[in-house]
């Protein structure tokens, strides 16, 4: 999941995407401070060949 933290106008918002090409889409046509984050899950698939 990749999110966006928006600071703009007084305001804080947050926008979340499936697809890191959706999200650097969309940050490229906010303006304001932002950013743009990926959140990974310790149980994700892409982690499944770790043994804990």
């Amino acid at each position: 999941m990749w999110v966006i933290t928006l600071y703009s106008k007084g305001n804080t918002t947050m926008f979340e995407y499936d697809t890191e090409a959706g999200a650097k889409e969309a940050f490229q046509k906010m303006e304001g401070c932002k950013i743009l984050s990926q959140v990974v899950y310790y149980n994700d698939e892409c982690f499944s060949d770790f043994a804990y």
